[in-house]
């Protein structure tokens, strides 16, 4: 069931550092699914591992597409320690997920990229809205709070992260 929307405007619950980490795939040949279809299967196993363990640090994710030929993730995590953690786990799905990559590029004569960004962004150098939205992106992952929490303009609200950094528990 969709989450309702919230009235008016609000903004994420978060404090402190926000880890994103973007991730995705693009088919470049249709025609070998055998190729890009493990690759993009590969992705729901791991966010429902991720999702199944309270500690593994993921808050949230939002899956898109960008395209018929690019799928990508967006992620949001507790902490790099956290993310890193997961990626380098002997017993966790990663591990087997990468290595399968690893071997398709070496053999799939390019039918798929891969590619991934992760940013660290420190408090004060964020910002999110929501008017009149569900709990979506950032506030789906650490909850909304009224946008006057943060202050009035968006100058206030960046200032607010930078002076008042509150550390997540």
């Amino acid at each position: 069931m969709p989450a309702k929307p919230i009235p008016g405007r609000t903004t994420a619950a978060a404090d402190g550092k926000v880890v994103l980490f973007l991730i995705g795939m693009r088919i470049n040949h249709f025609r070998a699914p055998h190729h890009w279809l493990p690759v993009l299967l590969a992705m729901p196993r791991m966010l429902r591992e991720l999702s199944r363990d309270p500690d593994s640090g993921l808050l949230g994710y939002q899956l898109l597409t960008g395209s018929p030929r690019t799928y990508y993730v967006v992620q949001y995590w507790e902490s790099e320690e956290k993310l890193l953690a997961y990626a380098a786990a002997p017993g966790k799905l990663h591990r087997n997920a990468w290595a399968m990559i690893n071997r398709f590029e070496r053999n799939s004569r390019q039918h798929v990229g891969i590619w991934h960004e992760t940013y660290i962004v420190p408090p004060g150098n964020y910002e999110a809205i929501y008017g009149d939205m569900p709990p979506y992106g950032l506030a789906a992952a650490t909850g909304t709070l009224p946008l006057e929490h943060r202050g009035r303009t968006a100058r206030d609200r960046l200032a607010h992260g930078k002076q008042h950094p509150r550390q997540q528990p």
